[in-house]
């Protein structure tokens, strides 16, 4: 017996040899990085390599310059330094490569995604995108605390659009995270709407005052003395992709998909698009004349104070599912539900021109660009591509004498190289979304919403504020 314990104590020994060895060690240090260097696919991390075989073989660069060298023990201070540093770069990597934590700010995605919902995004899911601008400060995204336009990242270095192997592919109606199309440009102070919307919205009033006083100018004059005005009033201050305002709807345009809005009603590639449990419109809601009970309206149907909107003494304008909408109209005191639907043009639904004369309920047919498709450019289809083709896609794009020409040279067509998407938020008449600001490119892509870990209601006090069904709660596409 006695035989069998000293060699099993022998072999337990060989084993925390074998583990301790400088040699080991390095070799499955280097395994994993090299696995991760493959992931990555950055031929210049194998820069590294020279580093960790200092640090594990050779020895000879003091690395962790904050430790006393040779030093058998290590004060307090510098064990809380070794700590810190540690848990500042595997936090940092978990975020840029597997997942974040995010809020939800707005109401444009209820009733899937509810205000004061804090959810996991997953990077892996459609695989992690590399910054474009690296430098920058841990755990901020394009700001330092508490101010509004100190940057909290450098744009010395800038790296080009990369994204890296993911879990899957992205699906129609997933519910996806993406920097702000729109978003490259800010009005530091007065950030919504966007500086483009800004710029169009004064225009138009601009122009109007101006023809009023017998002054006729162009659209692209107002625009142009309105764009000067801003500048010289506020501070403007452009964005990377990567820094930009981070935003979340649902993916209802894949690449290569026709759709179109009637009524309000999704088609895609001529059929009717599903309805999601959490899909929302807003009803006109008429009662007799009397009040309805708003506590009962929050607790029994699920609509926010926010939310209550009134038309008149008694009657509302309530954002509501196919499955609330029902409940309303069991009330006794309501008389009719109708939903809204908007009509007319309106000018501030993309792609801001007449020639479309589109709202957010009735809209298209439009073609969401697949790379690789190529598409007629001509004065008419130009406002629907033109970002895309002088932005997104980096062209000089200008137009003379009704000739359309690209990179100097004229261009009846045009072949997209990347993929896009068209965005919609759930809650449809008070989303800000594609219909307002048009395509997310895929170098916008951020990740996939996954996880709801915890869910407040700021309407509510103490633990009330806590939606406990929603906690810990993954994210379906239905």
């Amino acid at each position: 017996m006695s035989e069998i314990l000293e060699e099993k104590k022998n072999v337990s020994e060989k084993v925390t040899d074998i583990i301790r060895n400088k040699w080991f060690k390095f070799g499955v240090v280097l395994f994993f990085y090299l696995l991760w260097d493959l992931w990555v696919g950055s031929w210049y991390l194998l820069l590294l390599v020279p580093v960790i075989f200092d640090i594990y073989i050779t020895k000879k660069v003091h690395w962790a310059f904050w430790k006393k060298k040779g030093a058998a023990k290590q004060t307090k201070t510098v064990e809380w330094i070794d700590a810190l540093i540690f848990a500042v770069v595997a936090a940092t990597l978990i975020r840029l490569f597997f997942f974040e934590a995010y809020t939800i700010p707005t109401s444009s995605m209820e009733k899937s995604m509810l205000v004061g919902d804090y959810l996991f995004v997953s990077k892996v899911a459609y695989g992690p995108k590399l910054p474009n601008t690296p430098l920058s400060i841990p755990f901020t995204h394009n700001t330092l605390p508490f101010t509004a336009s100190t940057k909290a990242y450098s744009e010395l270095i800038s790296n080009p659009y990369k994204r890296i192997g993911g879990l899957s592919e992205i699906q129609r109606n997933d519910i996806m995270v993406f920097n702000f199309p729109t978003g490259d440009t800010i009005i530091v102070g007065n950030e919504n709407p966007d500086y483009y919307s800004q710029i169009r919205s004064n225009a138009r009033a601009h122009r109007q005052i101006e023809l009023s006083r017998g002054n006729v100018i162009s659209e692209q004059q107002a625009r142009q003395q309105i764009r000067s005005q801003i500048w010289r009033k506020f501070d403007v201050i452009s964005r990377p992709v990567d820094k930009r305002e981070n935003y979340i709807k649902r993916v209802v345009g894949m690449p290569g998909d026709m759709l179109v809005l009637k009524n309000g009603e999704l088609y895609v590639n001529d059929v009717k698009s599903e309805i999601h449990k959490g899909l929302q419109h807003d009803y006109i809601v008429k009662t007799n004349g009397t009040q309805m009970n708003k506590k009962k309206l929050k607790e029994d149907v699920g609509i926010s104070y926010e939310d209550m909107g009134m038309v008149s003494s008694s009657d509302y304008v309530l954002p509501l599912t196919e499955e609330m909408v029902e409940k309303v109209r069991k009330y006794t005191n309501v008389k009719e539900v109708t939903r809204f639907v908007s009509g007319g043009y309106n000018p501030d639904i993309f792609p801001f021109d007449a020639q479309y004369q589109w709202n957010v309920d009735n809209f298209g047919p439009l073609y969401v660009p697949k790379k690789g498709s190529k598409v007629e450019l001509n004065l008419l289809t130009l406002p629907l591509y033109e970002r895309i083709i002088g932005v997104y896609e980096g062209n000089e794009l200008n137009v003379k004498d009704s000739l359309i020409y690209i990179n100097g040279e004229r261009a009846d067509s045009y072949t997209f190289t990347m993929d896009y998407y068209w965005m919609m938020g759930d809650n449809r008449h008070r989303s800000a979304d594609s219909r307002y600001w048009g395509f997310v490119p895929e170098d916008h892509v951020v990740g996939k919403a996954s996880f709801v870990w915890l869910s407040l209601d700021k309407e509510e006090s103490f633990l009330h504020k806590i939606r406990w069904s929603r906690m810990f709660q993954f994210i379906s596409a239905e």
